[in-house]
């Protein structure tokens, strides 16, 4: 797994929670992940939005790509297509994808590195496997996340940050265990690069297998464990997760010191999941605004549905194709 890898005992520690003190929160509810096709013709698993979306909020969608070995000509990905409304996450674990969209952003994704696309008031991207992907085949293995926008921030011009492997903030289990990495949002004190309008954490995790790890989480952020490969448990109680599962954890009623997240690993894990449980945990600050969807548009209401169309159709979500922005290290304080 090329994913950015490193030795915990070499990397800062989270700190080691108090048990009795610290508010467990428990898993209310576990989701297995639907099979979906998208783009050109790939298969996805969703393990939302689903029945109650408003579980997820602020998140809008959560598609995991793959894990899979494509034979040659098989890579597939996206056409030219446009959002409004929200931000699209893509992190590429294994692989490559190839993105750019009407703002001139974009560039190859690989290995550990993250796009972030905000589509705001409208935009336009395509997302595509390499040419040597698409010839000669090969592993691939990514998750992309739908992040909604308050009401307030759905009209904001669009912008793209394109997160190196490098960027990501390493972290290690408070024993050392176990590797977690930082995209966006803070954990105990420890900050990832992403730049974000909603509050969120976004994490990757390695559990060594039978490690436990445990995270101090936000009081008024909901809380989801979702798994990559391998096996564990979540909350608690221990709550069982499979590959392809979402744990969504209870909110918080506690009167103590904080609110924390426990996972373990279990002791034995698939050839697939040597290094350890592959999770991401995820979560963030609720918008429970009205949500209004369709296809591309996340929005408030019908009528702004009916507007999303109609700019694009109009030709005002952007012209394709557009000339490329400046790398992430030179555009770091228009992003600040």
């Amino acid at each position: 797994m090329p994913a950015v890898m490193a030795d915990p005992l070499t990397l800062p520690r989270l700190p080691l929670l108090p048990e009795a003190e610290t508010g467990w929160r428990r898993v209310a509810k576990v989701v297995t992940a639907a099979r979906h096709l998208e783009g050109e013709g790939f298969e996805v698993r969703r393990p939302f939005p689903g029945t109650d979306l408003a579980l997820a909020d602020p998140f809008l969608l959560l598609d995991h790509m793959g894990a899979v070995e494509y034979a040659p000509g098989e890579a597939m990905g996206t056409p030219w297509h446009p959002h409004r409304g929200f931000e699209t996450v893509t992190y590429i674990i294994d692989g490559a994808f190839q993105h750019q969209d009407t703002t001139g952003g974009g560039g190859l994704i690989s290995d550990g590195a993250t796009q972030w696309m905000t589509a705001a008031s409208g935009i336009q991207h395509i997302e595509q496997p390499p040419p040597e992907l698409v010839t000669k085949g090969g592993l691939f293995h990514g998750v992309q996340l739908w992040v909604n926008l308050p009401r307030a921030q759905k009209w904001v011009p669009p912008r793209y940050q394109d997160i190196e492997a490098r960027d990501v903030k390493l972290l290690a289990a408070d024993d050392g265990s176990s590797l977690v990495r930082v995209i966006a949002g803070s954990v105990a004190g420890y900050d990832g690069p992403g730049v974000t309008y909603t509050p969120i954490n976004y994490l990757h995790a390695t559990v060594a297998p039978g490690a436990r790890l445990t995270l101090p989480w936000p009081r008024d952020f909901n809380a989801m464990v979702y798994v990559l490969s391998g096996r564990g448990t979540a909350g608690s109680e221990e709550t069982g997760l499979d590959e392809g599962q979402l744990g969504v954890f209870a909110g918080s009623h506690h009167k103590g010191t904080g609110d924390g997240l426990v996972v373990r690993a279990a002791d034995s894990q698939p050839v697939a999941s040597a290094n350890g449980w592959e999770i991401l945990i995820l979560g963030g600050l609720p918008i429970r605004e009205p949500i209004a969807r369709y296809g591309p548009f996340v929005m408030n209401t019908r009528e702004e549905i009916v507007q999303a169309f109609e700019d694009f159709q109009a030709g005002r979500m952007g012209t394709i194709p557009a000339e490329k922005v400046p790398h992430r290290s030179d555009a770091d304080e228009s992003l600040a």
